[in-house]
C-alpha cells in the first residue's frame, strides 16, 4: 500500500483473461479522475502464482502477488474477469472461485464478470443472490441451484456480490464504483451517461464536479 489511508483491491489475472471487460473499472479506479477522495485505492493484480499471464489480448502481465497469499482482511475487492478457462478448465479456476467465498464470508465485496460468474455459480455462491450472467442456461449448465435468483440485467448487486454478463464491462465498472463510494451519485451518473450513452453534455457535468 502507498500509505495508512490507502486501500487495495484486487484484481485476479489468469492466462486468457478478458482484457476488455475490466478496463473500465480498473483504469478509472488507478487514474483517480473525478473521484471523492483521489489516491484512496491501489489495485494489486493476483495470479495463480507469481508468474506472468498472458491475457486474451496478447498482453503480458505480472502478478503483484500470488492467489495464496491473498487475505481479505488486506482487501477492499476482489475482482473476477472472464476468460476461456472458466468453461474448458474449471477446475484450474476453482481456487480463484473458492477465494471469493471466502471474501464474501469475511463481508469483502467480490466482483465477477461473463465467465467468472459460472465459477461463482459451481461454487453455489449464486443460489442465495441475485445475480446475472450472459444468458440463464449459460449458468444453468453449472448444476446450481440459484435459478430463481437470475436478474436479466446487464449488472447486479446483492449481498456483497457484483455480477455481470461479458457485454457490460461498462455497467459492471458502475456496479464496482457504487460499491466502493468512488464518485459522488451525481459524478457517477455523469460518468455513466458519458461511457455508456454517448453523452457529450455529460463531461461538462463531470468538469463542474470536478
Amino acid at each position: 500500500m502507498n500509505d495508512e489511508s490507502t486501500q487495495t483491491i484486487h484484481l485476479a489475472v489468469y492466462d486468457g483473461l478478458a482484457d476488455w471487460e475490466i478496463g473500465h473499472a480498473v483504469s478509472t479506479i488507478r487514474s483517480g479522475e473525478w473521484q471523492r477522495s483521489p489516491g484512496r485505492y491501489e489495485v494489486l493484480a493476483v495470479g495463480p502464482t507469481g508468474s506472468p499471464v498472458t491475457t486474451m489480448g496478447g498482453l503480458t502481465v505480472l502478478p503483484d502477488l500470488a492467489l495464496h497469499q491473498l487475505k481479505p482482511s488486506t482487501s477492499a475487492m476482489l475482482i473476477l474477469p472472464g476468460a476461456s478457462d472458466w468453461d474448458m478448465d474449471p477446475e484450474s479456476m476453482t481456487p480463484f472461485a473458492s477465494a471469493a467465498g471466502i471474501f464474501l464470508d469475511a463481508g469483502v465485496p467480490v466482483a465477477a464478470i461473463c465467465g467468472a460468474t459460472a465459477g461463482l455459480a459451481r461454487e453455489g455462491l449464486l443460489d442465495y443472490r441475485d445475480h446475472t450472467s450472459a444468458a440463464p442456461e449459460y449458468l444453468l449448465a453449472t448444476g446450481y441451484a440459484g435459478t430463481d435468483r437470475y436478474r436479466n440485467s446487464l449488472a447486479v448487486t446483492d449481498d456483497g456480490l457484483i455480477t455481470a454478463g461479458p457485454t457490460a464491462p461498462i455497467e459492471f465498472a458502475r456496479e464496482i464504483f457504487a460499491a466502493l463510494d468512488l464518485f459522488t451519485p451525481r459524478t457517477l451518473d455523469a460518468w455513466y451517461r458519458l461511457h455508456a450513452q454517448h453523452d457529450a453534455g455529460a463531461y461538462f457535468s463531470l468538469m463542474e464536479g470536478a
